[in-house]
């Protein structure tokens, strides 16, 4: 990097270049909680297993410095919310959750049916969720969009009810449009309620919040951890940390392009990961990753978050180059992005995305900016985070059903499948399940 260059970045020049511990600081963005969240988040979960709503309203005084009434919203107050919505973000809203039911129902599951050998029949089918519980966050910020991804996909795959938790704002209530994007999604309650308090209520249930049946939705540390501290009660969406952007790029894309899809996704959070990986002639991409920094810098001079982008631009940013399209796509697949931008030539853009295979979810070319995603293509933004796309999907309709396997045996299928299941159980040491077996050889025979 230049003198003149203001922006720091973790990592900066060709990929086979960095040495072991920048690289590891890249690839390894797994989040160590703190014992103090640890301890903090375990002794909230025993409350409100202990205490129930007592607790809950404890917490709502104690952290978010409101008395609570009640803690569930009536349903006037999101009517009346989404009928006093401004226009222009109600017409928003409204056009995102249409994607969203649009996408989420065209990939629906469907039942299988399959028969390996005449008299044997298999099936498959997908039973919704009976209930399940939407976090929506509403400290700092507000997150509508993050509502609606968790609670329409929910009711496309047919869950019975639908509950959401936020935390209460000054007056005792959720954001006004956090409260009009329920009404919007159709959900059946909501709690004014924030924090790991929330995710335990859900998970194990009070006199007045229901337990689900699994929880979705983002949140901050506390949340996350009171998630990963209840999972043998309760299912969970993924565990789920800061936002990440890799950019995979040839040198025919436009550095501005790059710069500014890297300060939409840093300015999440000052613990944002964003890579960009630029494939090709070294002397081409070493001139791309100067541009991108050149551009980094004169968009920071007027971004309202500059120093958020920054901080997260020094602690896990980078511009690295790569001689060929192959080395990059195996970095990627190493990096396992959340959000992965391909931007590369149209020859090659086919076999590249065929080639990824561990994002969150993949925008390809250069005008599929990961804004759209976050809020209107109606692909799900619950994604999976911190490398853990490679075993992780995003937030379908999948995750809120369960698969009931069912299976038939025809007598004479019966009959003919005996002696193989009897040696088995002979082998195992299970005479029980031979003579449950054998029996149908029998009694085929006796007919």
């Amino acid at each position: 990097m230049s003198a003149s260059t203001s922006v720091a970045l973790r990592a900066r020049g060709p990929l086979a270049a960095l040495d072991a511990d920048t690289r590891r600081a890249l690839v390894d963005r797994a989040s160590t909680t703190e014992a103090t969240v640890r301890t903090r988040t375990a002794a909230i979960i025993e409350q409100v297993r202990t205490r129930g709503d007592a607790a809950l309203r404890d917490f709502a005084r104690d952290f978010d410095h409101v008395t609570l009434t009640a803690l569930e919203v009536p349903r006037a107050e999101w009517d009346a919310a989404l009928a006093t919505l401004d226009s222009g973000l109600r017409q928003s809203l409204e056009r995102a959750a249409r994607n969203i039911a649009t996408v989420h129902a065209a990939f629906r599951p469907t039942e299988t049916v399959c028969s390996p050998e005449p008299g044997i029949t298999v099936g498959r089918r997908a039973d919704p969720l009976q209930r399940v519980g939407i976090y929506a966050p509403g400290g700092r910020a507000a997150y509508p969009s993050s509502l609606l991804m968790g609670a329409i996909p929910a009711r496309v795959a047919g869950v019975h009810e639908v509950i959401v938790c936020s935390p209460p704002g000054p007056g005792g209530r959720p954001s006004a449009v956090v409260l009009a994007a329920a009404a919007l999604a159709g959900v059946d309650r909501v709690f004014a309620l924030g924090g790991a308090g929330a995710i335990a209520a859900m998970a194990l249930g009070t006199a007045t919040v229901p337990r689900v049946d699994r929880i979705m939705g983002p949140g901050n540390a506390y949340v996350a951890e009171a998630k990963l501290q209840l999972v043998s009660a309760v299912a969970i969406d993924a565990p789920a940390g800061p936002s990440e952007l890799l950019v995979l790029a040839d040198d025919s894309a436009d550095a501005d392009a790059i710069a500014r899809e890297m300060m939409a996704q840093a300015e999440h959070d000052p613990d944002a990961a964003v890579v960009t990986v630029l494939a090709g002639d070294d002397v081409g991409v070493a001139a791309l990753a100067d541009a991108v920094v050149a551009a980094l810098d004169a968009q920071l001079a007027t971004a309202p978050r500059a120093d958020v982008v920054r901080t997260s631009l020094a602690a896990r940013g980078g511009i690295v180059t790569a001689p060929t399209l192959a080395e990059g796509i195996a970095f990627a697949s190493e990096w396992a992005a959340e959000h992965l931008l391909l931007v590369v030539r149209d020859d090659v853009r086919d076999e590249t995305l065929a080639a990824l295979r561990s994002a969150g979810t993949i925008f390809v070319g250069a005008s599929s900016s990961v804004a759209y995603g976050d809020y209107m293509t109606g692909a799900n933004h619950v994604l999976p985070t911190a490398g853990a796309g490679r075993s992780y999907s995003g937030l379908s309709t999948l995750d809120f059903v369960r698969w009931t396997t069912w299976q038939e045996v025809t007598p004479d299928a019966a009959a003919r499948l005996a002696d193989d299941v009897g040696r088995f159980a002979d082998a195992e040491g299970l005479p029980a399940h031979a003579a449950a077996a054998r029996a149908w050889r029998i009694a085929e025979g006796t007919r």
